[in-house]
């Protein structure tokens, strides 16, 4: 059975509800992390991957000194379906954690020392 492919207007209706950074460009759901160097473009790389690898389901990702930009489009269904937001999400939710913020021990990244900077997150 084929996965349900959304039409452009329920992909956009959808991000806009459920991963308001992702945006609907020439047929792929995507979204552009900028990282603080070249090591932390990398980290967000092989992190992208891993949770790839894991799902099933890979995207095109390019990439510079300073940003990473993930692309989603479910090949084989030739659109976007559940798959391609699933997987955002739990992208989204990885490369954005903050643990510093939920004072549960982990300190997170040092924001003010660049020799450490890392993602420069949304908030």
């Amino acid at each position: 059975m084929a996965d349900k492919t959304y039409t452009d207007a329920e992909v956009t209706e959808r991000l806009a509800r459920e991963l308001p950074k992702w945006r609907l460009e020439d047929g792929w759901i995507r979204r552009t992390y900028k990282t603080a160097s070249w090591k932390s473009t990398l980290m967000v790389i092989n992190t992208v991957g891993h949770l790839a690898e894991a799902a099933w389901h890979h995207p095109d990702i390019t990439a510079s000194y300073a940003w990473v930009e993930v692309r989603l489009m479910n090949h084989h269904a030739k659109g976007i379906t559940d798959k391609d937001f699933a997987l955002a999400k739990k992208i989204e939710e990885v490369v954005q954690w903050q643990p510093g913020k939920e004072g549960e021990g982990l300190e997170g990244t040092p924001e003010k020392d660049q020799r450490f900077a890392y993602v420069r997150y949304d908030d």
